[in-house]
Order: C-alpha cells, then sequence, then structure tokens
C-alpha cells in the first residue's frame, strides 16, 4: 500500500464539507494493523498522543466529524420535506440556536412568496402549537424581536406596481434613520419598520435603486453595523447576492458547523426555485462556478447530492 498517497486521500477524505465515505471505505476496509498505526502516527490532527504514546482520537475532531457524517443525511430529509414545513423547522432551529443564526428567520421571511411564507406559518401552528409570530417575540430580545415579528408576519402585494414618488420619499426616510443610527437603532423606527415588512419587494427594489441614485451608496453598504438591517436588505432588494454570500462563507473550512449549514439550507431550499440566478451572481462575485468550488470542498455523497441539485434546471 502507498502510505503517502493514502494518508494525502484520508486526510482530504475527512476535510472540508462532508466525508468521502467511499474512500474510507477502500482505504481502512483494507488496511492491516500495521498500516492503521501508521495512518494514526502521521495524522496528528486526527490523533494524539497521550504521555504514554497511546495515539487516541481528538475528541474535537470526533465531534467535528460526526457533525459532517450527518451532512448527507441532513440534506436529503430536508429535501424530502413539504416546503412548509422545512422553512417551519428551519425557524424552530434557528430560535433554539440563537442569536448568532437568527439570520434565517430574516432569510424566509424575506424571500418566499407571501403564500409560502403563509405555508410556514401554518406549518409551524401544526408541528409546534405555537405561532411563530409568539415565538420570535417570546425567544428574542431587545431591538430585533420588533423586526422579526413584522417580516414574519408580513403578507407583501405580489404584483410589478411601483409609485416611484413614494419609493423616491421612503429612501430619504431610509437614509435618516440610518444616518441617526448613533442615537437610535432605525431597525426600532416604527416608519422603518412599517416600509420593510409592508411593502412589495417590487416597492422595495424602487427604494433601492433611488437611494444610490440620491445618496451614490447602496443601503446594505451603508448599514454594516447593523447585521439584521443590512441581511433585510439584500433579501428583499438582492436575494441572490445574499444567497450567493451565505454560500460563499460556508464554503471555507474555517467557519462553524451552523455556518456551515447555510450550504445545504440554501441550495436545498433553492434548488427549485432561482437556482440559476443564484449560480449566474456566485460566479459575477466570486470569479468561479458554483458548482467547482462545491467539487473542490465537500466530499462524497453530500457533494454528490449538491451537485445533482444544484445542476437541476
Amino acid at each position: 500500500m502507498a502510505l503517502t498517497d493514502d494518508f494525502k486521500t484520508l486526510t482530504n477524505a475527512f476535510s472540508g464539507l462532508g466525508v468521502d465515505e467511499k474512500s474510507l471505505i477502500s482505504i481502512l476496509g483494507n488496511s492491516q494493523l500495521e498500516e492503521r498505526k501508521c495512518f494514526r502516527k502521521g495524522t496528528p490532527h486526527l490523533f494524539k498522543e497521550d504521555e504514554r504514546l497511546f495515539e487516541r482520537w481528538n475528541d474535537d475532531r470526533v465531534r467535528l466529524l460526526k457533525h459532517e457524517f450527518m451532512r448527507f443525511k441532513n440534506a436529503v430529509v430536508l429535501w424530502a420535506m413539504h416546503p412548509w414545513e422545512r422553512d417551519a423547522r428551519l425557524v424552530k432551529e434557528a430560535l433554539k440556536k440563537g442569536p448568532e443564526v437568527h439570520g434565517v428567520i430574516v432569510e424566509i421571511a424575506c424571500t418566499r412568496s407571501s403564500e409560502e411564507l403563509l405555508g410556514a406559518r401554518k406549518a409551524y401552528h401544526s408541528l409546534f402549537d405555537h405561532s411563530i409570530e409568539e415565538d420570535v417575540s417570546y425567544h428574542i430580545d431587545g431591538p430585533e424581536s420588533k423586526l422579526l415579528v413584522a417580516l414574519v408576519s408580513a403578507y407583501r402585494y405580489e404584483g410589478p406596481k411601483v409609485n416611484k414618488d413614494t419609493a423616491k420619499s421612503e429612501a430619504q426616510t431610509l437614509s435618516h434613520a440610518i444616518k441617526n443610527a448613533d442615537s437610535s437603532n432605525p431597525i426600532e423606527d416604527d416608519e422603518v419598520i412599517r416600509i420593510l415588512s409592508t411593502r412589495s419587494r417590487a416597492h422595495l427594489q424602487e427604494v433601492y435603486k433611488h437611494y444610490k441614485e440620491i445618496f451614490g451608496h447602496n443601503i446594505d453598504e451603508d448599514v454594516d453595523a447593523n447585521l439584521r438591517l443590512k441581511e433585510t436588505m439584500l433579501c428583499l432588494c438582492t436575494p441572490q447576492t445574499y444567497f450567493s454570500n451565505v454560500l460563499e462563507v460556508s464554503l471555507r473550512n474555517d467557519v462553524d458547523k451552523n455556518t456551515k449549514k447555510g450550504l445545504t439550507r440554501v441550495i436545498v431550499t433553492r434548488a427549485d426555485t432561482d437556482m440559476n440566478l443564484i449560480k449566474e451572481q456566485y460566479h459575477n462575485q466570486y470569479g468561479v462556478s458554483l458548482s467547482s468550488k462545491i467539487g473542490d470542498t465537500a466530499n462524497g455523497n453530500y457533494k454528490d447530492f449538491l451537485l445533482t441539485l444544484v445542476a437541476r434546471t
């Protein structure tokens, strides 16, 4: 057995997103006792020696590997679910995990159609015997609560009609709130919340356009310090940019497990809707195809499943 080559293959199998099960079976399954000892000695990121020179699994790495092995299963389960149930369960998980993943609630509230969001709210009620609004209000404290309750409660007009004068006026309203962010949080401003939670996406995209024409910057560029407001503006006005950003960050090896979950979530939830637009935007932003990036980063059955979903037209 060419140990050097096999070490490299096994290391790759354990690296990145997902686990290359086929390589593990082929190499470890056919290895001899002494070869496995050499593997343990040659992979200090997986095994460590105690004071008696006994090679043992790195406990932190074992916990990480458990999550990696679960990625394929989780992706398949989410894909098989009714989209309403899927969104309801994603909201529930975000509420359990805490503030670092509350952006998932913004994502669902602002990138689904009115009927899809209403369906998710119905599914949540059926699954958990509470309303989404009730649980968001109960579990989220501080200034975010008011905005998120309004967003998950929305039922927006989805037609093409837009009043350009109103859009220009509301661009000014948002600018005023953003400029005064040092004294008052924009997401606690009643007018900001009214605009973001009631206006149609077509109208908000017009607001977005006028804002840049008037002030020379995109709204999301001017609210970097306010993550929830930035996520809301991107999801409502340029959702493909938002999803591309989530995918790019989730494909990094040095991010936490909750961030990595964004890869599964975005691909599974968008494969039937706007994946082609997301792929185009991703390529424009990062200069590489999404499929190539996944192919270079993910492993095994998980990689194959994601690439199958990305290739759907």
